[in-house]
């Protein structure tokens, strides 16, 4: 069975949505590790309480990112990890772990990207900005991790409006709702490899295709 490595910074929501996923029999794979940057994440301790090895990594306790990412690399290879799942990271994957895993690596982020990403914009910061520039649709996406920031292929995108009315934590929670919906999907489809890159271009296999 593939195994998969989930890489946490937060409450770990969209980690618990791919567990219960895969306690569901709807992806057809292993947890094999949870990693988190920060000590304090509560995704570690859902991860625990499945049985799931989870480790905290902390960036600061390293002299610079690269070494960071190769303890992260070391980790990943220790626990033999064929995937890699962005599910509220927000440390930034070296070039040398994106290649190691070169199209096996997704993020899911809260907007419909190519608006409102990149650099400094994650989590709260995101909706803040989509609320005070007015947009009328907002939404989530699933995307693969390359070099940059938020500018892998898009694999899976879903739109949500934007009410009147809308607070931060109110867009916030129907957004997440979107990315829960996605996250487990696309990593289904990843682990059963029928998702293909072309260029910018994702084009998902039917089953049987090959």
């Amino acid at each position: 069975m593939k195994g998969i490595g989930v890489l946490i910074s937060g409450g770990g929501t969209n980690l618990q949505a791919v567990m219960d996923a895969v306690d569901q029999g709807s992806i057809p794979a292993g947890i094999n590790l949870v990693l988190s940057d920060r000590p304090g994440a509560y995704g570690l301790i859902r991860a625990r309480k499945r049985g799931i090895p989870a480790y905290c990594i902390n960036r600061k306790h390293f002299k610079d990112s690269g070494a960071f990412n190769r303890a992260l690399l070391k980790k990943l290879k220790e626990y033999q990890v064929d995937y890699i799942v962005l599910a509220g990271y927000l440390s930034i994957l070296s070039p040398e772990l994106v290649e190691a895993y070169r199209n096996k690596i997704i993020n899911v982020h809260p907007s419909l990207i190519p608006a409102f990403c990149g650099m400094g914009r994650y989590g709260d910061k995101v909706h803040k900005a989509v609320l005070e520039y007015g947009v009328k649709i907002t939404g989530a996406t699933v995307h693969f991790v390359d070099e940059g920031a938020d500018t892998g292929p898009i694999i899976f995108q879903k739109h949500v409006e934007v009410l009147p009315d809308d607070t931060v934590e109110t867009l916030s929670k129907r957004v997440l709702d979107a990315e829960h919906e996605l996250l487990p999907r696309a990593v289904a489809l990843l682990v059963q490899d029928r998702i293909r890159v072309c260029g910018r271009k994702v084009i998902i296999e039917e089953r049987g295709s090959k």
